[in-house]
């Protein structure tokens, strides 16, 4: 069913707000990623979806335009409110969460949806912020990037797991969680991977609160796409290491063209090179295997959603 507009007057179904805090960039695609894996998600049940963005993320022009016309002002959500959540991050400035500008808001965030939601989904680098604030479980550099599709299984009985055993979920990060440090704090973890760690946890508090430390929302080209974008940097001088191939991600002549663009990279390092990257020829190759574990993940969690357990009784906690 697709998702239906929000309607203040005569709202239908589940009501779900995605915070979208992703770089410039990334703001569109995110949304679309969202709004597709919601639709495969909802069934027959009429689903409403509302997009925010906390203002003090530093945006130039064209973000801050995408955000006028199609973001709905932070203030509405403290107002009306919403049923679950979906907060995503934005890429990492600062060694220290407190030295980010947006950190004050996001905090904010953090105590506001534990009150005042069924459940919030903290996805990828919003999962360390959220963590962080809840029990100062602090991210660890990883030392390189945990980037491509890995393997996951559930590692534990819980309902978000319903008709999921083994499947895949692209990752994208510089920084992890120590698995140790969550179960001494009261976190569940739900699945992990051999390769990639802790992928899925959770605790339940006001809110069942979610964390995501991978991508399932990701479409096919994402992770292409982001190898790209290094590259790029690469080529600019903006990054001194030429990035690795996603793991799990390209086929045997796919990941022939590319490490042959790479030794033309490394031989010439000329932002015009990247003219010649074989950009069409990889993506005609590209699939997203994860996807239908990604809808039936989100399934699950739109369904604890429509039927909460019941919660403690908290005071709803002022925004501003």
């Amino acid at each position: 069913m697709p998702l239906l507009a929000f309607d203040p007057q005569s709202p239908t179904g589940v009501v779900v707000g995605l915070v979208n805090n992703m770089p410039d960039a990334a703001l569109k695609t995110t949304e679309w990623q969202v709004r597709d894996l919601l639709s495969r998600a909802t069934g027959d049940d009429p689903v409403a979806l509302r997009i925010f963005s906390l203002p003090e993320v530093p945006r130039g022009p064209a973000g801050l335009d995408h955000v006028r016309l199609h973001h709905e002002p932070i203030a509405a959500l403290w107002r009306d409110g919403v049923d679950g959540l979906i907060v995503t991050g934005t890429e990492p400035k600062a060694e220290r969460f407190e030295d980010e500008p947006y950190w004050p808001a996001l905090a904010r965030l953090i105590d506001w949806a534990e009150d005042n939601t069924v459940s919030t989904i903290w996805s990828c680098l919003a999962s360390h912020a959220a963590a962080y604030r809840l029990d100062g479980i602090a991210r660890q550099p990883l030392g390189g990037k945990m980037f491509g599709v890995f393997a996951c299984s559930g590692a534990a009985d819980h309902k978000l797991l319903r008709g999921l055993t083994r499947w895949q979920t692209p990752h994208s990060r510089l920084n992890g969680i120590a698995e140790s440090e969550l179960a001494a704090a009261g976190y569940r973890v739900l699945s992990r991977s051999a390769e990639a760690g802790v992928d899925l946890f959770v605790k339940q508090r006001n809110s069942l609160f979610v964390f995501l430390q991978g991508h399932p929302e990701y479409d096919a080209t994402a992770l292409f796409g982001e190898y790209r974008r290094d590259v790029r940097r690469f080529l600019a001088g903006e990054n001194e290491h030429y990035p690795e191939l996603p793991s799990g991600c390209f086929d045997a002549a796919a990941t022939d063209a590319l490490l042959a663009f790479r030794v033309r990279a490394l031989a010439a390092r000329d932002p015009g090179l990247l003219e010649q990257f074989p950009a069409a020829a990889v993506g005609r190759r590209l699939a997203a295997p994860w996807r239908d574990a990604a809808a039936r993940l989100y399934r699950n969690w739109l369904d604890c959603l429509r039927q909460p357990p019941a919660r403690r009784e908290a005071p709803a906690r002022a925004a501003a």
